[in-house]
């Protein structure tokens, strides 16, 4: 997908409306997790080494239409000036005088942070009027939250129709890692897939399994399709009445040519705690008191074993209860094992979604990875094949003069 970037755009003494995604981890007024802010960064160094006169936009939780105090995007300037390394000055809101004030008073390579664009439930609604008073305040629109693109929002999907408009830093990484991994990607390809549910993960596996040479399937969601082989799984998570939507992927897959790794072998346990007693056995070999929650080891040297021959690695979930040790062995081993492939030049290897980003930390990897995506609803609804609203409004946006 062509689209236009910070590059292709002439920014000096513009004003730029920077979307990003501050939606960041916070307790008692400070941030507690900066990975979104900074990856900002390069975008906002870009912009100020350019003469941009710069005008952040984002969210901060769910006020829902309410100017909710609690919800003041105010407390992220100490954080954004740390990171970004510039004063940043704040509007008491995004639209009206406070933000017409603030964007007047910008000089070149100054950054100003408006007040929370869902104060207004117009956001939302992508509502014309609430898009073109934001528009209002600018000369070029950059786009810059990738983990907010499958939402056609005013201030993600509008803007780019009233502005000459261009992703950011980060959004470019994003879509160039994800074409990569799946559009246009080095064979054969691997998909890891773990997590609790068939049920919130239908679309994605339909999906992949149209693009991806093997499917490895792991976590709560190995079990439905273990059972609906006619295994039985003791008291592990199981969807039983997925199992006719298990058989049907699995046949579609066969159909498609991809293979279906699911597990050999499981750790069972029964009860949940840390280092709690638990057994090997075989996957079908699961006691009725017992639920399985990792992998085992001859399933990992099954995964190993084809990860030899692959080229690329799409990741998204964990292979069982990683956040209880010692039951992330599973999750740990398979993503050491990528990210060493990985440093040694053998795989392009992209992950992403939900507690995957958590799961790759736990296994000190994170940065063992080609990319690792932070956006959440964005990177799965991409898995499933959906257009992001945000990234085809970027794809028709017209270039600066």
């Amino acid at each position: 997908m062509e689209f236009n970037r910070l590059q292709d755009m002439n920014v000096r003494g513009k004003t730029v409306l920077l979307r990003a995604d501050l939606n960041v981890p916070a307790k008692d007024g400070v941030v507690s997790d900066t990975t979104r802010i900074d990856r900002v960064k390069p975008t906002v160094a870009f912009l100020v080494e350019n003469g941009a006169k710069i005008l952040v936009l984002s969210h901060f939780g769910r006020p829902k239409g309410e100017p909710l105090p609690e919800f003041s995007q105010k407390f992220l300037c100490p954080a954004l000036e740390k990171s970004w390394g510039r004063p940043v000055r704040f509007a008491e809101d995004c639209i009206g005088a406070p933000a017409k004030e603030l964007a007047a008073s910008l000089g070149e390579g100054e950054i100003g942070l408006l007040e929370n664009l869902r104060y207004h439930k117009e956001e939302e609604k992508n509502d014309p009027g609430f898009t073109a008073q934001l528009a209002a305040l600018g000369d070029i629109y950059v786009n810059d939250a990738f983990s907010a693109a499958h939402r056609a929002h005013a201030s993600t999907e509008g803007l780019a129709h009233l502005l000459p408009a261009a992703a950011g830093t980060l959004m470019e990484a994003e879509l160039d890692a994800l074409t990569k991994a799946l559009e246009a990607p080095q064979r054969p390809v691997m998909a890891i897939v773990g997590g609790a549910k068939v049920s919130t993960k239908l679309s994605v596996l339909l999906n992949l399994i149209r693009k991806v040479d093997i499917l490895v399937l792991g976590g709560g969601m190995a079990n439905t399709f273990v059972f609906a082989q006619g295994a039985e799984v003791g008291k592990s998570l199981c969807e039983k009445d997925m199992a006719d939507e298990a058989r049907k992927i699995m046949d579609a897959a066969r159909e498609a040519g991809c293979e279906i790794l699911l597990p050999k072998d499981r750790i069972v346990v029964r009860e949940v705690s840390e280092n709690a007693a638990h057994d090997v056995v075989g996957v079908g070999d699961i006691p009725d008191d017992m639920e399985a929650i990792d992998i085992g080891p001859v399933t990992i040297e099954q995964v190993r074993e084809h990860l030899g021959r692959t080229k690329t690695v799409l990741w998204n979930g964990p292979m069982g209860i990683f956040e209880v040790k010692p039951f992330d062995n599973g999750t740990n081993a398979l993503a050491q094992t990528v990210a060493e492939l990985t440093r040694e030049g053998h795989l392009v290897s992209v992950a992403g979604g939900g507690d995957t980003v958590s799961a790759l930390e736990n296994a000190g990897v994170k940065d063992g990875f080609t990319y690792v995506s932070s956006a959440g609803g964005a990177f799965l609804e991409w898995m499933e094949g959906k257009e992001l609203p945000g990234v085809i409004a970027l794809a028709k946006a017209r270039k600066a003069a």
